[in-house]
């Protein structure tokens, strides 16, 4: 997902993205994604940073969903209705005691 990030917000008007080891699980345990703005008052650069900020904001969001976290599913549901060209894929959530049943 580092890199899909990455790509986005680069592609988007990020200044500088860049991919990197580390994350606060230990080194060489996952890859990350950065990226920096430069923001000198224009209209291109509040073009691109609200393109940029909303790319990388909801693609944070829409991994977490998921992950079935319940509050990243409840926001980017609610984004999805804000923003009607968002479309992002949820899952679909099975019933624990069917799948339980199940096995």
């Amino acid at each position: 997902m580092a890199i899909q990030n990455v790509i986005g917000d680069s592609f988007r008007g990020a200044t500088w993205v860049s991919i990197h080891n580390g994350g606060g699980v230990g080194w060489g345990e996952v890859m990350n994604g950065g990226f920096g703005m430069v923001l000198d008052g224009s209209k291109d650069a509040d073009r691109r940073l609200r393109m940029m900020l909303h790319w990388d904001v909801n693609n944070g969001i829409a991994r977490r969903s998921w992950a079935r976290n319940d509050g990243a599913l409840f926001a980017i549901q609610r984004e999805m209705e804000r923003t009607p060209d968002l479309k992002v894929t949820v899952p679909n959530i099975a019933d624990d005691k069917l799948i339980d049943q199940l096995f």
